[in-house]
């Protein structure tokens, strides 16, 4: 058996409200958060980035495997948005966390599934035998123009999950990628802020890739949308995720727990993986649970787990994914949220 021994999310507690940036920029708030199924976001504190989140959330992970940090063998951090062009974040991460040095350390790009990729690479690691445990991570802070459709939902947080064939909390039964050179969205070296080919990104980029991920991973297992107790699709958005959902055949109540991009956005490369760490709290043994990311440019990965009984006794070992958006929330003004965003561009 190989699959997940310790996983682990997190979120900031800055967060904008989508009624504060349609007003700034003369916009209906009830339309655009009707339109999005978004209302609001978290948003990174000056002294938090990708490598920040990225930290954290592997503690909670270790803290759940309950395994000495030097006894995995691999870190790959998954994200659009590195601090550093040319400096890798997992170096300072090891070191952070007392991994290593005897690691193999790379950071991964592929728009927002980046994460699912440096799982995916972590897990194939684990299955083959190359080491005992393997550490995958996605996280973000995400980037938006002022004024632009992004801006509404481009946020903060990321997931880690340790691969490992000792006391698996969720088993990988299946894998399956579909890819394509499709040009929905886009960041060229050295500008701030990506661009994007508006409607574009729907049709041709997101559902294309996702329901054909989708679709083949079920073919492939022989499964069908009621052999799982949950699924979760990348969520750029409210509505996309949903409608992916009930093509490919589930319902509402099948999506729900990991719904949660109308309380804290878009965290892009975090995205669908955190969704996936918000299930797992509430997962039980034997239960199916299918993911399905996406990356623009473009791409998904699509993943079945089984969950088994270890889960029941790791859970708690760590707080969970609604304990964390629960917390205390520090909610911005425009003007403050456009003074944490400046200031870490300036930093940059």
């Amino acid at each position: 058996m190989v699959g997940i021994v310790g996983y682990g999310s997190y979120i900031p507690r800055y967060r904008i409200k989508v009624d504060e940036i349609a007003r700034k920029w003369g916009k209906d708030p009830e339309s655009i958060k009707n339109g999005l199924l978004v209302y609001e976001k978290t948003v990174p504190a000056m002294d938090e980035d990708t490598i920040t989140i990225s930290v954290q959330a592997a503690r909670y992970a270790i803290q759940r495997a309950q395994i000495d940090p030097k006894e995995i063998g691999a870190v790959y951090i998954g994200s659009e948005s590195h601090p550093y062009a040319v400096k890798p974040s997992g170096t300072i991460l090891i070191d952070a966390l007392g991994i290593g040095p005897d690691v193999h350390v790379a950071d991964y790009e592929f728009a927002c599934k980046a994460g699912t990729e440096a799982m995916y690479v972590a897990y194939s690691h684990v299955k083959s035998g190359e080491m005992k445990f393997a550490l995958g991570i996605g996280a973000d802070t995400s980037q938006g123009a002022p004024g632009d459709a992004l801006e509404f939902t481009a946020s903060a947080g990321g997931s880690a999950f340790i691969f490992g064939k000792e006391r698996v909390l969720a088993e990988v039964e299946a894998t399956y990628s579909y890819t394509s050179d499709t040009g929905d969205f886009w960041r060229r070296e050295g500008r701030m802020y990506p661009m994007h080919g508006g409607r574009f990104t729907g049709e041709p980029a997101y559902f294309r890739h996702v329901i054909s991920a989708g679709r083949a991973i079920l073919k492939q297992t022989g499964l069908t949308a009621k052999d799982f107790a949950y699924a979760i699709f990348h969520m750029p958005n409210g509505k996309f995720p949903l409608k992916a959902g009930k093509i490919l055949g589930f319902s509402r109540e099948q999506l729900e727990p990991g719904w949660i991009v109308p309380w804290i956005g878009n965290t892009y490369s975090g995205s669908s993986i955190t969704g996936f760490s918000a299930t797992l709290d509430v997962a039980k043994p034997g239960d199916r649970i299918l993911l399905v990311s996406f990356g623009s440019g473009a791409g998904s990965d699509a993943f079945v787990f089984r969950v088994t009984e270890e889960i029941e006794k790791a859970r708690n070992r760590a707080p969970t994914f609604r304990e964390l958006m629960e917390r205390s929330k520090f909610y911005l003004s425009y003007g403050e949220y456009a003074k944490f965003r400046g200031k870490i561009h300036m930093n940059d």
